[in-house]
């Protein structure tokens, strides 16, 4: 089974992007908010982190919608990224009411049950030579996964928001994550 026959076609998703800070799921969040704004929809996107941002819990919500959006906090998450196993720990019984769990299977292997997706986030990062875009590879796998945006205007925004010296490789980070989810099934 693949996460898109398991995400049907929705006008409101609910996001968490959970893990160590310095990890980019901040940015994530905002570029994800940025490709849905861009296809007309509403888009509320909140942040916190510990007090030591880097290595410290970090946690970013986006909520997307096809309406206005009044309660501006992440209350029935459909979909999650965990990239720590603190992350995981903390978000994981979500999956048994629906939640789609996307973990970093190189820190958290042997993960198994519904609605959970391990892909090796940070190994492939690491292997493309630019250890800083596991959080690319994972949104792109989660875009390809859920269509909760199109590809296209992920990939738009992400040209938009770096360097021109570094949209090349940010290019391929993305379109790794989308080939990671295409070449691997979801985990029943």
């Amino acid at each position: 089974m693949t996460p898109q026959s398991m995400m049907r076609e929705k006008s409101r998703y609910e996001i968490i992007f959970a893990g160590a800070g310095g990890q980019g799921l901040i940015l994530s969040a905002i570029i994800l908010g940025e490709a849905a704004i861009r296809e007309g929809k509403k888009v509320v996107q909140t942040q916190s982190y510990g007090i030591a941002t880097r290595g410290g819990l970090s946690e970013a919500e986006v909520i997307i919608d096809s309406e206005e959006i009044i309660f501006q906090q992440v209350q029935n998450p459909d979909i999650i990224l965990a990239m720590t196993e603190g992350a995981f720990e903390k978000f994981c019984g979500l999956a048994r009411t629906g939640a789609l769990i996307f973990y970093d299977e190189t820190f958290l292997e042997g993960r198994e049950g519904n609605n959970l997706c391990g892909l090796p986030f940070t190994r492939s990062a690491r292997d493309l030579g630019h250890g800083g875009s596991a959080n690319l590879i994972a949104l792109g796998a989660i875009v390809a996964g859920t269509r909760v945006v199109r590809m296209e205007s992920l990939a738009h925004i992400v040209t938009e928001t770096f360097p021109p010296g570094t949209i090349e490789v940010n290019m391929k980070a993305l379109r790794l994550g989308e080939n990671l989810i295409t070449s691997q099934p979801f985990k029943d």
